[in-house]
Order: structure tokens, then sequence, then C-alpha cells
């Protein structure tokens, strides 16, 4: 493949999808994509949504293309074949494997983390099938408090990390994440870093905004400023322009520098 783009990944909520607007996608970030996989480039949506959430945001988008690939709850793979999303079997289920001996060590130390959450903050609490401590707070502040207070428990597990995005959080290993499971897709592809193009807006894609991922960053006007501030750090381009717009915008300006049209 001669294309100078051969891979995009782009997060879904804040990046691509917003909620209120309409379309929820941004028809140019569509029409850009589009021309892309029809030259033969592949397409990642990497979220941190699972699938059915993500199959439902998807439909009410109408959505003219369809992504090649799939990294959902930000770690597992999935590979449209066929009219539907296979799971790439030998990476997920190590995925699960490390998960499972990691919250089978931690388990024990949950509800303590719990306890204090619940006594100093207005959080809801819960456990879900890729973490045994997910949290909701009230405000991005609390959530930054609790983040930092469990960052200090993760000290003493290594290969344990704090997911947040806004005003959510979950534990997650450390080895699986947006940037290492774009890194996987990648590698099976034979895609050199040099021709991805990465794009999102929050603080759960900051391991896949990074130059050692990636040869294009990409980050929206709305991106959070620890985003903002890690695209510019890496090389990459801070749009002016919202959501899908934003990343339309990237994806273009890349092609431009690149002397090449589609």
């Amino acid at each position: 493949m001669s294309l100078p783009l051969e891979l995009i990944s782009t997060d879904f909520d804040g990046t691509l999808f917003a909620e209120f607007d309409n379309p929820p996608i941004a028809p140019p970030v569509v029409d850009v994509i589009g021309r892309l996989q029809k030259a033969g480039a592949k397409w990642v949506i990497n979220t941190g949504r699972e699938m059915a959430s993500l199959m439902e945001a998807m439909a009410r988008s109408k959505l003219a293309i369809k992504p090649d690939y799939l990294v959902l709850v930000e770690r597992e793979i999935h590979v449209h074949q066929n009219h539907r999303y296979v799971a790439l079997e030998d990476w997920n289920e190590g995925c699960t494997r490390a998960h499972a001996e990691l919250f089978g060590r931690i388990k024990p130390a949950v509800p303590r983390l719990m306890n204090w959450i619940e006594e100093n903050f207005d959080a809801t609490l819960y456990e879900d099938a890729w973490s045994p401590l997910c949290l909701t707070a009230a405000t991005a502040a609390d959530a930054k408090t609790i983040n930092d207070y469990l960052d200090e428990f993760c000290r003493d597990h290594p290969d344990l990390v704090v997911v947040r995005n806004d005003v959510w959080a979950r534990f997650s290993h450390s080895a699986y994440n947006k940037g290492s499971s774009l890194k996987e897709i990648a590698r099976r592809l034979g895609v050199d870093r040099s021709k991805i193009l990465v794009a999102g807006d929050h603080l759960n894609d900051l391991p896949m905004l990074r130059n050692d991922v990636a040869g294009h960053i990409v980050t929206p006007v709305n991106g959070v400023p620890e985003v903002a501030r890690q695209v510019r750090e890496h090389g990459g381009h801070v749009s002016e322009k919202f959501c899908g717009y934003g990343v339309a915008d990237g994806i273009e300006r890349v092609l431009a520098e690149l002397k090449w049209t589609v």
C-alpha cells in the first residue's frame, strides 16, 4: 500500500460523536475517512464504550461508513468481517487472563478503597465485567482527587492503572490500553507508525496520542488541557474546530502536508 495514511484511529465520544449535534458525527470527517478507506486505509474506532453502547450510538448517527476495527473498553479488539464484528480471540483472551489475575490480587483491598471514597465523596461505585472498582464522581474535580488517591494504591501494583474520562474511572491493566491495542492492530497489518494517524480528546486517549504510537496526532479544540498539551509536546495538531470537524481538519492538514489527495 502506497498511502501516506494507512491506519486512522479515532476516539468516539467528544472526538467523533457529539451527542446533541445534528448530525452527531460531522459530515466532513465521515467524508475524509470514507475517501481514505476507499483508497485502502483502515479505520479504528478506539473507545471506552462496550459493544452494545457503541453500536447503538453508531446506528443513531446513521454512519455511511463502518470502522474496520473496534477497540472496546480501551482494550478489546474486534475486526469487521462479513457484516459483523468478530473478536480478535488471542489478544482478547490474553487481555482477559491478565486482568483476571491482576484483579484477583487486588480484590481484597477494593472494599477499603470503596469505603474511603464513600466517606469522602458523593460518588456512585460499582463493579462490572471489566473492573472490580468503577466510579462516577459528582464532579470532575472530585474524580481527579479520587484518581490521585487510587494512583497511590497503584504504586504498590505496577501493572495496575486508573483509566479516567471526565467523572468516570475504573481500574485496568497497564499493558492494555488504547495505545497498546492500536499497536497490536498495526503490527498485524504491517503498518509503520509513520503512516498512522490518531485522534482523541480526553484522558483515556493519552496512551495512543503519542509519537511512539503514531506519526500524526490530532485533537479537536474541545480536547481537555492535558490532551492538548501532550499533543503539542508530541508534535501533533490541536485544531481550532470542535469534535469531528476538528478531526477532519487535522486529517486534511496532514494530507496536504504530505501532498496527497483522495
